[in-house]
């Protein structure tokens, strides 16, 4: 996921190419840089605060906690900070690394609806079955030996 999103420190031998223009959304799995407040984030993000913050409040955010630090959120906020970033963004191709980790199972209902409603262009690495289940039209399964 690193790589195909363009992380120089991914080593690699062969040849990888992908479109001049093409633009990413990539969700990470770290959100152990999140901080400031929402509205820095958008800023920073570049992205539209009024609609990152509606997305937000789909995901079950308290307009409370549109004024605290994100880095006192938990883990699941902080990644719901990520994926509602990610469907402000205009982009090609989504590219979420474990969107779910530290999600709990309202969380990921909400998360397949939005999916559904933005019906994004998306490739995700997931361990949740029943989410795969719901939102991937294609699997591959990696198996390690």
């Amino acid at each position: 996921m690193k790589f195909i999103n363009g992380d120089p420190k991914i080593s690699f031998k062969g040849t990888f190419e992908k479109a001049s223009n093409l633009k990413i959304s990539y969700v990470s799995q770290d959100t152990s840089n999140l901080k400031g407040t929402l509205r820095d984030f958008a800023k920073l993000e570049n992205i539209d605060e009024s609609l990152f913050k509606t997305i937000l409040r789909k995901l079950d955010f308290s307009r409370i906690q549109f004024e605290k630090d994100i880095s006192d959120f938990s883990g699941g906020q902080k990644k719901k900070v990520l994926i509602a970033k990610s469907l402000c963004q205009q982009a090609h191709f989504y590219l979420w690394d474990e969107p779910l980790n530290f999600i709990d199972i309202l969380s990921r209902i909400q998360i397949e609806d939005l999916i559904l409603k933005f019906s994004p262009t998306i490739v995700f690495i997931e361990h949740d079955e029943s989410f795969v289940k719901n939102i991937a039209t294609n699997t591959i399964n990696l198996n390690s030996h």
